[in-house]
């Protein structure tokens, strides 16, 4: 059930999150509050993966307006993963969903009638972390968000930098160690640092299955050799391949998300420890944990939605 609406404002907005596995869904209205909030399989079609959630998103949107009654429904925040043409309102890639060069906003408009904002999820979240997060004030930030993969959202001068949709893939970053990742090269940051590659290397060098990296964080403090080895190695490429982008960029702030920034002190203190011996008259930004949680990418996209309807800067 819908909370109560209130009348009048701007109307309201859709916000909706494409996963892997589900999507996340909700309406906003003109003071930021969420209504409606809801979570459910994302649907699967390898002959037409976009036309699927094409399909998915008009039905989201007939039950939305039908719920929400004489509260009008003015525009849609659409993010999804892979790669993303957001000027262009395509999907040029999802490896995990399938669908390659998808005309996003024009298709999802077609179907609904409405304007249709379009994004990257991590991108989004980083820019809703910027705006309503743990990045208020900043100018120049890397915003990283570490769970089963890892990617990120690269803030200069107050602006997200884009780069024709490539930008962000801060998880295939080549590191020493040439282990092979699902992207076909060998070496990628995410082969080791990521939250989901943390249990799946202790689960093959002990042979003892764990969920995730927080069971090895665990083990890690009970002083399991294996476990120190593992959590240290992760911490240690996540230290060279920021370590580098600082230097780089200059950035003033890394902002850490996802399910390791749970870890706390235990991720940032090394973390912050070993960048500070990498990097000699460089800026040291301060290592910082998101604050908006997993609805980030949610607030990202309803802000982008906003932001459509406010017209150009």
């Amino acid at each position: 059930m819908l909370s109560p609406i209130p009348p009048g404002g701007d109307g309201l907005v859709l916000a909706l999150d494409i996963g892997g596995t589900d999507i996340k869904a909700a309406l906003q209205d003109a003071s930021g509050t969420f209504h409606g909030l809801r979570r459910l399989p994302t649907p699967h079609d390898p002959h037409h993966p976009g036309d699927i959630i094409v399909d998915k998103v008009a039905g989201l949107v007939r039950g939305y307006t039908a719920q929400a009654g004489d509260v009008p429904l003015r525009s849609i925040g659409l993010i999804v993963p892979g790669l993303v043409d957001e000027d262009a309102g395509v999907g040029i890639l999802s490896a995990n969903l399938g669908w390659r060069n998808y005309p996003f906003s024009r298709m999802v408009q077609e179907a609904t009638g409405l304007p249709v904002a379009f994004g990257h999820d991590v991108g989004l979240a980083g820019e809703a972390e910027m705006r309503l997060g743990a990045g208020r004030g900043l100018r120049d930030v890397l915003v990283i968000i570490i769970g089963t993969g890892i990617a990120g959202a690269l803030f200069c001068d107050g602006r997200r930098v884009h780069g024709g949709g490539f930008a962000g893939e801060i998880g295939h970053a080549p590191i020493p160690g040439g282990i092979p990742c699902a992207c076909g090269a060998a070496g990628c940051l995410e082969t080791l640092a990521s939250a989901g590659a943390i249990a799946r290397r202790y689960t093959e060098l002990t042979g003892n299955p764990v969920p995730g990296a927080a069971e090895v964080l665990a083990a890690a403090g009970t002083g399991d050799p294996t476990a120190r080895r593992v959590w240290s190695e992760a911490i240690e490429a996540l230290a060279v391949v920021l370590s580098q982008m600082v230097a780089v960029l200059g950035s003033e702030a890394v902002i850490l998300g996802g399910g390791l920034s749970q870890a706390g002190s235990a991720l940032l203190d090394p973390l912050g420890a070993l960048m500070d011996s990498a990097l000699s008259f460089h800026r040291r930004p301060q290592l910082l944990r998101a604050v908006l949680g997993q609805d980030a990418g949610l607030m990202g996209a309803a802000l982008r939605a906003r932001d459509l309807l406010a017209g150009p800067a």
